[in-house]
């Protein structure tokens, strides 16, 4: 599945500079694109179901780059389900980027990620905005 929103004007991946997204495509169907807009940022775009069969792995993608960052960027706006071992990973996630002194913040305006959050009363945990450049720019 790819994402069917255009990029921004004057950019490949709708980010502006950095480096081309590197994308994984797992067996389970989650798909994570990985980009870096600029040293020490890093965007990774979800796709798919974020349940307990491919919660683990987007822990471990992003937990490798936890490490190398300042600011990491998760855009859930092409997640279409939420289970509660994906917010799981979320928060263990949050926890990791905290505990390295990475700011980890999330975009997304979708209900079937943004309700899970809310009604698990995680808001306050994490800091969400519209869309990456938002995320990217705050």
């Amino acid at each position: 599945m790819t994402d069917s929103r255009p990029p921004a004007a004057g950019t490949s991946d709708g980010i502006p500079g950095g480096t081309s997204p590197e994308v994984t495509d797992t067996c389970d169907g989650l798909r994570l694109e990985t980009s870096e807009p600029s040293a020490g940022v890093t965007v990774v775009a979800v796709t798919g179901e974020l349940d307990m069969l491919t919660a683990p792995e987007l822990r471990h993608a992003v937990a490798e780059r936890i490490a190398a960052a300042s600011l990491v960027v998760l855009d859930l706006d092409g997640v279409r389900f939420l289970g509660t071992s994906g917010l799981a990973a979320l928060i263990e996630l949050r926890e990791q980027a905290h505990r390295s002194g990475v700011e980890l913040r999330l975009a997304c305006t979708e209900r079937r990620v943004l309700r899970p959050i809310g009604i698990a009363g995680l808001h306050h945990l994490f800091d969400i905005h519209d869309d990456v450049r938002a995320a990217l720019e705050s």
